[in-house]
């Protein structure tokens, strides 16, 4: 996708804001104690390059490095309290740039495959599904995961409101993800997603013979002045696609599959059937 970052494409930062402050911070106290950036290097054990990116806010920076260079800098906790929220986020590294990206959307369209969109989980629902996880996850850690997936549910009721469509595979319904309870309180949340405003559900029927979606999931963001990315997901790995043509590409399809897939009114009607025979 060129030199930019997906987080760039959207927002004109290359990076999150949450990395720049940190590194913004760290370089105003290391100015304040009149130390350069190799000094701090070799106080804190870590190259000077990795150093340097943490200042200019290309590197996201972890909680050792956090300890230990306020440590260096005889900062007393000010660079912990700062980077609390980066050091704790709950997202998989992999997935940082998209949730970052995600945030800020002006239009969000995804074709489903294998599990419901984060943005319309249940807790229940999302458990099953990251307990299920290879290897496994400890409970923490799969807690964490959860309520960063929920946390990213704001979007659905941000101010400006954001235009939310989805395309799901009939299947994706059917499968009764952490037993029938589960998935019949996961529906019924799903029909009321469906019937908010700003938001679009249809379901692809598994009768259809043929669509234009057998290459897998996707999804398409849109920033506030108009451009568009790709973005794939498979097996604990992401993409972001970006040049012009191949998200026409993913458009094309998208579109496709928007129009063999039931209507909006259709679907509504299809899950909340789907919830009773549970």
């Amino acid at each position: 996708m060129g030199s930019d970052s997906a987080l760039e494409q959207i927002t004109g930062s290359a990076k999150p804001l949450a990395w720049r402050m940190f590194g913004a911070q760290q370089r105003a106290l290391r100015e304040r104690r009149e130390m350069t950036q190799d000094e701090l290097s070799k106080r804190a054990g870590y190259s000077l390059g990795h150093v340097r990116g943490i200042e200019l806010g290309d590197r996201k920076p972890t909680r050792a490095y956090v300890e230990v260079v306020d440590d260096a800098l005889g900062a007393e906790g000010v660079l912990l309290a700062v980077a609390k929220e980066l050091i704790d986020n709950r997202h998989p590294e992999w997935f940082e740039e998209y949730a970052e990206t995600e945030k800020a959307v002006r239009r969000l369209n995804s074709y489903a495959t294998h599990a419901l969109h984060g943005l319309l989980q249940t807790r229940e629902y999302a458990e099953a599904v990251l307990s299920a996880y290879v290897p496994t996850i400890d409970d923490d850690r799969v807690e964490a995961l959860v309520t960063a997936r929920l946390e990213r549910q704001a979007l659905l009721t941000r101010k400006p409101s954001p235009t939310l469509g989805f395309v799901i595979e009939e299947w994706v319904l059917r499968r009764p993800v952490g037993g029938a309870d589960v998935m019949r309180a996961q529906l019924k949340h799903l029909a009321a997603c469906a019937r908010m405003r700003n938001v679009s559900v249809q379901v692809l029927e598994t009768a259809i013979t043929s669509h234009a979606g057998f290459d897998g999931p996707m999804t398409l963001l849109e920033a506030a002045e108009g451009r568009t990315l790709g973005y794939l997901e498979v097996q604990g790995t992401s993409r972001f696609i970006a040049a012009p043509m191949d998200v026409g590409d993913l458009e094309a399809r998208y579109g496709i599959l928007r129009s063999q897939a039931l209507s909006p009114e259709r679907s509504i009607s299809f899950i909340e059937d789907l919830a009773g025979a549970l």
